[in-house]
């Protein structure tokens, strides 16, 4: 079992500290008074943004999802042909040097979309400033994954009037952070705590299986063990894997399945999920299921991505790692030619 002296000796810039203090994080930037902005009832938003900074786009397009809205993402350098004047263009960088964003933001001016940028300052500040752009503020908690939090409930209140939740939504949501904080915090190093039992779970390469509704919180999964924990990872849209995915449990593999269901998931995808135990037991495949709480789509994920961003923080303990050091990406951007 982990200890806190596992804690403090492998997570040397104490990461887990930050994650404990989520539900505060997420209260703070909620409840600042925030500047809103002139764009009521956009038809079609782009997000763009990279890395963490991707996964909130990812969530805003959940929380997007049943309105009339036409929302795309990018995680790249361009926009796509259908962005226009009409466009609004939404940009989350937390360093404010990413370069991919930094050059989706340059093009959205050309276009004159119309333009609301986030970032803890560096670059995107000064180009905001210097075009007159649309820009917010918001501070780096530690590193742009752990800063999810922070940029995405800043963001709720920034982007409120063209959102379809209201202020007890999230308010519900930040409740949720500090219900589950009980039992996968640091404070609860036992048996019962979810995230640790998940993380001793995950030997070799998982796959994480996901229903649409809930993709957000897959790729944040994702993208917090590859980072966190420096594991391979694969994800897959659970009505999509059994048109071909599932086909690989032919043959008998290391990797193990997690599956991500939600409580009021579609009756099919639920009968599908049935379907897909009971082909992983025919196969003697043992998986890992995590369940979503009830509630609105933001309480789903944010409770989901708080699980398992513990998770691997957990899995980075087990495994000796410092969940922190990112050298490969820092490797990345230094050798990546910034035009800005």
């Amino acid at each position: 079992m982990i200890t806190k002296t596992d804690l403090d000796k492998i997570d040397k810039s104490g990461m887990y500290k930050i994650y404990d203090s989520w539900p505060e994080i997420a209260e703070e930037n909620y409840s600042r008074v925030g500047r809103g902005n002139k764009f009521d009832k956009p038809s079609h938003i782009i997000f763009a943004g990279m890395g963490g900074s991707g996964a909130i786009s990812d969530v805003f397009a959940a929380i997007l999802s049943k309105t009339n809205i036409h929302v795309e993402i990018v995680k790249g350098y361009h926009l796509p042909k259908t962005a226009s004047k009409k466009t609004l263009v939404i940009t989350t960088s937390v360093s404010g040097n990413t370069v991919e964003t930094l050059n989706v933001l340059t093009e959205a001016k050309k276009l004159d979309c119309k333009i609301i940028a986030f970032s803890n300052g560096g670059q995107i500040e000064k180009y905001c400033k210097k075009e007159s752009i649309d820009f917010r503020k918001i501070l780096k908690v530690h590193s742009p994954r752990a800063s999810f939090v922070s940029f995405l409930f800043g963001m709720l209140k920034e982007l409120e009037n063209i959102l379809p939740i209201n202020k007890n939504e999230i308010l519900d949501s930040i409740n949720e952070l500090k219900k589950i904080r009980k039992s996968i915090s640091s404070k609860n190093l036992s048996h019962t705590n979810i995230a640790i039992n998940l993380a001793n779970g995950i030997e070799n390469i998982p796959i994480i299986y996901y229903p649409w509704g809930l993709q957000a919180a897959s790729i944040r999964f994702k993208n917090s063990l590859q980072e966190n924990s420096k594991i391979h990872v694969i994800t897959e849209d659970i009505i999509e894997a059994s048109h071909n995915g599932i086909v690989a449990w032919k043959n008998k593999d290391t990797i193990k399945p997690i599956l991500i269901q939600g409580e009021d998931d579609f009756i099919k995808t639920k009968e599908r999920w049935k379907v897909i135990k009971k082909f992983f037991k025919k196969q003697n495949i043992e998986y890992k299921e995590i369940f979503s709480t009830d509630g609105g789509i933001l309480t789903k994920l944010i409770q989901l991505i708080y699980i398992f961003d513990y998770t691997s923080i957990y899995l980075a303990i087990i495994k000796k790692t410092d969940p922190s050091p990112v050298e490969a990406i820092d490797f990345i951007k230094n050798n990546v030619e910034n035009e800005f």
